[in-house]
């Protein structure tokens, strides 16, 4: 009876921790368009609802437009708004390429995983 006990924990320990780490790779590969050959801006915001839009088109206005085209992309850090921020942030993700929308946690683990070669 203990050993189908032991066993059972074992084998449950076993597939979550397969789990987690096909979580990781998952995570890590659709990550790795990053490189450390250039410039990422990071933009950390909080209940900006009423500006979040215009500067962030001010942003790329000058990123798709101007002399900027050693910046690869534009990561853009919600820290817990209250408001509509996120929502508008994720609109703007849909429509550019170069914007990347995340929490705090998610933006650590994106700049610890930057393929520096």
């Amino acid at each position: 009876m203990w050993d189908f006990i032991l066993n059972a924990i074992i084998w449950t320990l076993a597939l979550y921790g397969l789990f987690e780490i096909i979580k990781n790779i998952i995570y890590i590969f659709s990550y790795t368009n990053l490189k450390s050959d250039g410039i990422y801006v990071i933009i950390a915001v909080k209940n900006q609802e009423s500006k979040i839009e215009g500067f962030m088109r001010s942003i790329l206005f000058r990123f798709l437009y101007g002399k900027e085209e050693y910046i690869k992309d534009i990561i853009v850090t919600d820290l817990e708004s209250k408001d509509n921020t996120l929502q508008i942030l994720n609109k703007l993700q849909k429509e550019y390429s170069c914007i990347k929308v995340s929490n705090w946690k998610e933006c650590e683990d994106l700049i610890n995983n930057i393929n520096l070669n």
